[in-house]
């Protein structure tokens, strides 16, 4: 799996029709609390990561959070959610539609140089990025654009042009479209040079030390350098947090933030609904291929147990519709409910057989995930559904039941759009597609929201898109986690955007 769909990761739906039909710009973050910024100072920051699932590659497969704040700190992506827009540039400094809504312009921003002091071209971008095409986990980051539909056009302009109208077509690029410098070797991708606020100093085995960036297109990078270091659990991001080995553990998760709730020198970083941990239910065969089962499974679940045990409250209830940040997010919708007796109806109907024992295969990658099947597991037995919990290394999981497994837990930080879940993960043939899921209806209807710029109408389809996820996709999303970071008083300036936002430090500052 690639973290821009576990974690980061971010995207965002809802451009207002006059962001669609003109030039998008980076908007700048929030003044930090405590103070005017000071430069210097070097942040020791924990991230999540497991030896097995280490990668250098920016295009690779992004298995350890770790791995990719430290590409996400080298490298920059063309473009990057915003505080007051859902997309604004990053390493592009404009976008620009066609009236058709099918070819869109990324100017390059001015000024953009590689570490080494090289300028970025636009055949770096298009080098960049049809390597990230010709990748397994970045086959789907530009879905109805191909290799050969992106070309430069000049010294500073990058041109993709879509099979089919795609009003969202930056968002994606929001993600992992790192760039490198055109025709570099893969066995020089390690350590090759980025664009990014920082560059790399050194890495070893998952632990990085990485130094500022002086010349960043971006602006002022007030940290002299980041140190990386690597951790197999939340548990031990927090102890060593709680001992001043780090000064920010990244998202640690409930538990940790349940205990430092009682300490002065920890200052909780809380970011509502920034994770969605569903589980995944493969509709093409298997024994939750009828939607009656689907929607038994969706009834027996107890979604405020859930939020209040194992994200200990800080979460809210999710209503089976991936996406939830969204502005346009379909709040109308009826919330499903727990009903036991609907579900065994259901299930007795669709001839489900009771008998039987369904594993639920989930893994340790963030807190409160194993949990979430554990308690799930106990709720289904109430409605005579066995369910054994099967929990698997990262490595493996990714390898052997991520978009093949019948029945398994999984987690996006990617929430604030709904079409770039509808994108990634629920249209027919999509790349990502957990659940294999094809709905001749919801493509339709995802084609008609990237086709429509007013932003009334626009709504008005995202809607009946939501209608149809919700009715009958392979998702129970039963609750959004929040987004939690520890962080020591000295922290200030900490991101507090979801996915990719949030591991971007070029504005956080240390107070003396």
């Amino acid at each position: 799996m690639d973290f821009s769909r576990r974690q980061l990761l971010a995207a965002g739906g809802g451009l207002g029709a006059a962001a669609l039909l003109s030039a998008c710009g980076g908007d700048g973050a929030a003044p930090a609390a405590g103070g005017s910024p000071r430069q210097g100072g070097t942040l020791r920051i924990g991230a999540l990561g497991r030896p097995s699932a280490i990668t250098r590659d920016p295009h690779g497969t992004q298995g350890n959070e770790s791995d990719y704040l430290v590409i996400a700190l080298v490298y920059d992506t063309l473009t990057a959610p915003g505080d007051k827009d859902n997309t604004v540039g990053r390493l592009a400094s404009a976008f620009t539609p066609s009236k058709d809504l099918k070819t869109w312009r990324f100017t390059v921003a001015e000024g953009a140089a590689f570490h080494d002091g090289t300028p970025v071209t636009a055949d770096d971008v298009v080098w960049s990025l049809r390597r990230l095409r010709g990748t397994p986990s970045g086959a789907a980051r530009l879905p109805g654009v191909t290799a050969d539909q992106i070309t430069a056009d000049g010294r500073r302009t990058v041109v993709l042009v879509s099979d089919y109208a795609n009003a969202e077509l930056p968002l994606l690029t929001r993600l992992t479209t790192f760039v490198l410098k055109k025709g570099t070797a893969d066995k020089d991708i390690p350590g090759a040079p980025g664009t990014g606020p920082f560059k790399l100093d050194w890495y070893r085995d998952g632990n990085a030390r990485l130094l500022r960036n002086a010349h960043w297109h971006g602006g002022a990078v007030h940290l002299d350098a980041v140190e990386v270091t690597m951790f197999q659990s939340p548990q031990a991001m927090a102890n060593a947090m709680l001992s001043g080995q780090i000064d920010v553990a990244s998202n640690v998760g409930a538990v940790a933030a349940r205990t430092a709730k009682a300490r002065q020198d920890i200052r909780i970083v809380r970011r509502p609904d920034d994770m969605a941990m569903p589980i995944v239910m493969r509709t093409s065969s298997g024994p939750f291929a009828d939607p009656e089962v689907r929607e038994a499974m969706k009834l027996l679940v107890d979604r405020e147990a859930m939020v209040a045990q194992v994200l200990s409250g800080y979460g809210t209830v999710a209503n089976d519709i991936l996406g939830t940040g969204d502005p346009a997010y379909a709040r109308d919708i009826p919330q499903r409910r727990r009903d036991l007796g609907a579900a065994k109806k259901l299930l007795t109907a669709a001839g489900f057989d009771f008998s039987r024992t369904y594993r639920l295969v989930t893994t340790e990658d963030v807190a409160g995930l194993a949990e979430s099947a554990t308690l799930f597991a106990s709720q289904a037995r109430e409605a005579g559904v066995k369910v054994e919990v099967v929990k698997q290394e990262s490595g493996a999981f990714y390898q052997k039941t991520w978009l093949k497994g019948d029945f398994y837990t999984n987690y996006w930080g990617t929430n604030d759009s709904v079409v770039f879940f509808a994108s990634k993960t629920l249209t027919t043939g999509a790349g990502q597609n957990e659940a294999d899921w094809s709905d001749k209806a919801f493509d339709a209807a995802y084609r008609k929201v990237l086709a429509t710029a007013d932003r009334t109408a626009r709504t008005a389809a995202l809607r009946g898109l939501q209608r149809i996820e919700h009715e009958r996709s392979g998702y129970l999303l039963w609750g959004m986690a929040d987004g939690i970071d520890l962080a020591a008083p000295k922290v200030h300036g900490l991101p507090k955007l979801p996915g990719y936002g949030r591991v971007q430090l070029e504005n956080v500052w240390l107070a003396p």
